[in-house]
């Protein structure tokens, strides 16, 4: 039985807003933060084309060869300000997932939206927090 949700998370990061985006955007960033501390996310399994329609993907890795691949399709990308994208395995979608990137003095209030089977709030917490680490060190 799946149990569909909908939250909403807000971070307030120290870097600026195309900083941040570009963390979201650039796979050669977005392998540093995505996924949970457990797992890497290695630069050659990450696909990023950010733009409406365009896929993304990545594998992310654990110990003794555990891999778990994830993805989905963006719906809308209005840079530096807005990603909609769904996640989930293969071609099913589990959830929609929205990312406001608002401009807060030298910061940025970073707002994510999930509705679906998918991360959960604990998930979308953790990766927020090392997305936080990478772009504060």
């Amino acid at each position: 039985m799946s149990v569909t949700v909908a939250y909403d998370l807000v971070h307030l990061l120290g870097a600026p807003r195309p900083l941040v985006w570009a963390a979201w955007t650039e796979p050669e960033r977005f392998c540093r933060w995505f996924g949970p501390a457990w797992m890497a996310t290695p630069l050659g399994r990450v696909t990023l084309d950010v733009r409406a329609g365009g896929a993304w993907g990545v594998t992310l890795v654990g110990e003794e060869g555990f891999e778990m691949a994830v993805g989905g399709r963006y719906r809308e990308v209005v840079a530096p300000e807005r990603l909609v994208f769904t996640t989930g395995a293969g071609d099913r979608a589990a959830s929609v997932v929205t990312v406001v990137f608002v401009a807060a003095g030298a910061g940025t209030e970073l707002r994510v939206r999930e509705i679906g089977v998918g991360v959960g709030r604990e998930g979308w917490e953790e990766f927020c927090a090392r997305l936080a680490a990478y772009l504060e060190p």
